[in-house]
């Protein structure tokens, strides 16, 4: 039977094995010119499928003994005036590296790294949840995502 902690755990080592691990991920190139990253472990398997570069948006979905359990989606862009898109990602995947164990969504409240400042707000609790991260560059935003998830099929 799947239990929240089991699952939060599961998150936390598929999150970083696959987009937050950087080039190192291994990524599907779909035929509709989706990109999808897998992680298998015991029970659980995390599908994350996306469009995009640049803006993208995706969903990342678990399932427990084939039964999907978990779903969320995403949707973000950077900036116009961003001068380095791959750097502000790069930003980005260490922030998600650092995914926090209580809310294994994105990334920590805060992160900061040299003029970068990554933040993510979130409400809601694992079963029922939404936020937005935002990066700042010297103090000028340069990207923005939202994301909203939960648990699915639970009844």
């Amino acid at each position: 039977m799947m239990n929240i902690l089991n699952l939060k755990q599961f998150l936390i080592k598929a999150k970083k094995s696959t987009y937050a691990s950087g080039d190192t991920a291994q990524k599907i190139k779909e035929d509709d010119k989706s990109t999808t990253l897998i992680f298998k472990e015991g029970d659980y398997k995390y599908h994350d499928n996306y469009f995009g570069g640049e803006p993208y948006g995706g969903r990342e979905v678990v399932f427990f003994q084939g039964k999907p359990i978990y779903l969320m989606v995403y949707y973000g862009f950077v900036d116009e005036n961003a001068k380095d898109v791959g750097e502000v990602y790069k930003v980005l995947q260490q922030a998600l590296s650092l995914i926090p164990e209580h809310a294994p969504y994105r990334g920590p409240a805060e992160y900061v790294l040299g003029e970068y400042k990554y933040t993510n707000i979130y409400i809601g609790e694992l079963g029922n949840f939404s936020g937005e991260e935002i990066i700042k560059y010297n103090g000028n935003e340069v990207y923005r995502a939202k994301y909203i998830g939960g648990l699915v099929d639970q009844r």
